[in-house]
């Protein structure tokens, strides 16, 4: 074996460990119907079959790959890939091309990536719906900021359930930030990278008071809105202000099997939401609940104060707001809920676009009530838990 291709699969591996699995024991070449086909066998029975092209352009030496990014450089486009030689060797597949370029791969890498088998991504947590009497996850601050354990556990809490606790963290401005920057870097909004909620004169958000917040979810005239929010409490001795948090996937989930048609006019109707100060004037046009083909959950956009003008067509209006109503309501039931105090020291992370989030209203001449908060997003979520995974 070539020092170069020694170098690329080793690389490879410690990105993405595929040192667990059956070994390969054939490989054989095969031309049903005149197509070319290499035809793989594994000690556990598995079988599979790759064409020619698949196994060239997934090619790990450093000619193929950048040295130090793994990034692909082969062209597909630029080459007669033709008919390989085909060997094994120390549970590698050993490919010699007909223009004397040699391909080497791992038996288990070729086993987690079999067709359709979706294996060579590290694993991450399934959303679960809430229960009644659901309450997040708490870690330590300590935990999160100095153990690998403890930050997986936040993050894979954050993913699953949409919502996590961390207690006992300093009071200190801007911690909010250290945090969220240990994930990845923030996602700025008209409201800059980081926001203060407190009560403020003139506000140019409701957030910015302190009257009481129905549930919501932030910034959904946005084309995309932030995916996960973090709030970080400073200050919080102001009567009342109590934080509340609905599961919206939950909900609709529940009106899709109670009132089909209330579901479908929400998640088939798109309407108006809109953003506007001094400076900025934000809006789209998208439904209050969103289903990708397979007609999965991914999105709620539920934010009262910020919806412009109802444009539907007449007969559809009062169809429309019944629907609204109706998830509204379901909003408020206890059994989706998790309400409690906000203490200083204390974060809340969740997903904006999934999880609502509210509070009572409080009376500001009883103390101070100062939270921070930042904005990140989905992506550097997951990346952060696949990377704290290659540490076992």
């Amino acid at each position: 074996m070539s020092s170069t291709l020694a170098r690329g699969r080793t690389e490879m591996k410690e990105l993405a460990d595929y040192s667990e699995g059956p070994a390969l024991t054939s490989a054989t070449l095969e031309n049903p119907d005149g197509r070319s086909r290499i035809t793989l066998a594994w000690e556990d029975g598995t079988q599979t079959w790759l064409p020619p092209i698949w196994l060239r352009d997934h090619c790990p030496c450093d000619a193929c790959r950048h040295t130090t990014s793994r990034e692909r450089l082969y062209k597909v486009i630029d080459d007669r890939v033709g008919v390989p030689e085909v060997a094994l060797a120390n549970n590698e597949l050993v490919l010699h091309w007909p223009d004397g370029h040699e391909s080497r791969f791992d038996g288990v890498w070729l086993y987690q990536r079999r067709p359709g088998q979706h294996g060579f991504q590290p694993a991450i947590p399934e959303a679960r719906a809430w229960r009644e009497g659901f309450l997040p996850d708490h870690v330590e601050h300590r935990d999160f900021t100095e153990s690998v354990a403890g930050k997986r556990s936040w993050l894979e809490a954050l993913i699953r359930d949409g919502l996590v606790m961390l207690d006992n963290g300093p009071t200190e401005l801007d911690e909010v930030i250290r945090i969220a920057e240990s994930i990845g870097p923030l996602r700025a909004t008209n409201f800059g990278a980081r926001f203060d909620v407190q009560s403020k004169p003139n506000p140019n958000n409701a957030a910015y008071t302190a009257i009481e917040l129905e549930l919501h979810t932030d910034l959904p005239n946005w084309r995309h809105p932030p995916d996960i929010q973090l709030l970080y409490c400073l200050e919080n001795d102001a009567r009342g202000g109590a934080s509340t948090f609905a599961d919206g996937f939950a909900v609709a989930e529940a009106m899709r099997r109670e009132a089909p048609h209330h579901f479908a006019m929400l998640a088939e109707t798109p309407i108006d939401l809109r953003f506007q100060d001094g400076d900025h004037d934000i809006a789209v046009r998208e439904p209050i609940i969103r289903v990708d083909d397979h007609g999965v959950l991914r999105e709620i956009r539920f934010n009262n104060w910020i919806r412009d003008a109802l444009d539907l067509a007449p007969e559809q209006i009062e169809a429309w707001y019944d629907a609204y109503r109706d998830f509204w309501a379901r909003l408020r039931e206890p059994r989706y809920r998790a309400d409690f105090e906000l203490a200083p020291g204390q974060m809340i992370a969740f997903d904006n676009r999934r999880v609502l989030h509210g509070r009572g209203q409080f009376d500001p001449n009883t103390g101070k009530r100062h939270l921070q908060g930042c904005y990140l997003d989905y992506d550097m979520v997951e990346s952060k838990l696949r990377v704290l995974g290659r540490h076992g």
